[in-house]
């Protein structure tokens, strides 16, 4: 926990020489600046960010700031990995073989945790035809943020993490919450309607769909397996689902790719992005393939995936990102609020309080409320949109029963 005697206000407020170099995948990350901790001790989020003109590297122990665990019979514990992920600027699309999305961590959550992919790296009979759904085999050892440790201690969600932001929220498109190791970047589970950047909000949906089938003898491609090939019959011990090769990808089907993804645009990549999408249904559950599908989208960068990947050498000249920082008040508390100036949204982070259930009030000079996001809880990111508002200086602010922090937030067009 943070300590409660004089705590500081993270601004993101880069000179215009830095602030040319500096973008969302820079910025996104939870970055820890007050050494505060969490599981075991251990300190949390993103320890350091560190970039040159290529390359982000994210210092992370794999440890969340929120809360995690029990894992009913799961042995393993949580530890500090002490990762140094490496996450191209420059993502490009994979116009040759599709690199498959594999085993272990895929890409890396904005707060340092890993992200894994929909297996649990076993497969029927040990065959590795039918393997197995990890939702389904290992979500009864799922934490209340759908999170639990791998063998060796690293803490990972293979499912859209509902601690990390909020999946409630149907009204807002949802952050960036992740970057994969393509090096696009993975939001949560609501975007605009239109790849364009218009139509409303909505959830978005995978079109992946189960299979119409009774017996596992055929795969999503239509190839016939011979007998010793065969997987379970579906039942009531090996559901529809159970398995990858259960949903077969239907173009058009959903709002997403066979990637679970799609090129849109979003309000840190106004110009457009390929982005991924983490998958939910109407009563916030799930839906596979849940973050990134069955392969990347983008060419993968060597160094942090197969054995011992995730410890990058930083090289290149980096620059370590930092943010100005104000004292305030002891009745004040430790917020992020960036970019600023913004010209399309604007993000808050709240680091751990003691109180919770906050309201954010965006004023405009005219002492006009322009703007209200009530149900703000420390710990999870929340994006406001102010796409539609004119430029000028105005006045956010944040508090609750007990306390209260504003700051002037710039919108330029």
């Amino acid at each position: 926990m943070l300590k409660r005697t004089v705590f500081s206000i993270a601004l993101l407020s880069a000179c215009a020489g830095a602030h040319a170099q500096v973008g969302p995948d820079i910025t996104s990350w939870i970055r820890n600046t007050t050494s505060a901790t969490g599981y075991s001790g251990i300190e949390s989020n993103v320890q350091l960010v560190q970039y040159n003109t290529t390359d982000v590297y994210i210092s992370a122990s794999c440890i969340p700031g929120y809360d995690i665990g029990p894992w009913p019979g799961d042995p393993n514990i949580p530890t500090n990995q002490n990762f140094v992920y490496k996450i191209t600027r420059t993502p490009v699309p994979n116009t040759g073989t599709l690199t498959a999305v594999g085993l272990g961590h895929v890409g890396v959550f904005k707060n340092g945790v890993s992200i894994f992919n929909t297996q649990d790296a076993m497969s029927y009979n040990n065959l590795n035809i039918w393997h197995q759904n990890a939702y389904v085999f290992e979500g009864s050892s799922f934490d209340n943020c759908l999170g639990h440790p791998a063998p060796g201690g690293e803490y990972h969600h293979h499912v859209s993490p509902k601690c990390l932001y909020d999946i409630t929220d149907s009204t807002h498109h949802s952050p960036i919450i992740d970057y994969a190791f393509d090096g696009y970047p993975v939001y949560g589970a609501y975007g605009y309607a239109d790849t364009n950047g218009t139509g409303g909000i909505k959830r978005m949906t995978s079109g992946f769909q189960l299979r119409s089938i009774t017996q596992r003898h055929t795969l999503p491609d239509g190839t016939a397996l011979t007998s010793g090939n065969y997987g379970p019959d579906v039942s009531g011990t090996y559901p529809l689902g159970s398995y990858q090769e259960d949903y077969v990808f239907t173009a058009g089907s959903g709002d997403l790719d066979v990637h679970n993804g799609r090129w849109c645009h979003t309000p840190e990549y106004p110009a457009g992005t390929y982005a991924y999408f983490v998958t939910i249904d109407n009563t916030l559950a799930p839906v596979y393939p849940y973050t990134i599908g069955l392969t990347y989208y983008g060419i993968v960068q060597s160094g942090n995936t197969g054995p011992g990947g995730g410890h990058n050498t930083p090289t290149g000249g980096t620059t370590i990102y930092t943010t100005a920082v104000a004292q305030v008040s002891q009745q004040s508390f430790a917020v992020q609020v960036y970019p600023n100036p913004t010209a399309y949204y604007v993000n808050i982070f709240i680091q751990p309080t003691e109180t919770n259930n906050f309201t954010a009030t965006l004023i405009d000079e005219a002492g006009k409320t322009v703007l209200t996001q009530n149900n703000i809880q420390p710990t999870i990111l929340y994006s406001l949109n102010v796409s539609t508002f004119p430029a000028g200086v105005y006045t956010l602010c944040i508090k609750n029963k007990d306390i209260t922090h504003t700051e002037k937030v710039v919108i330029a067009k």
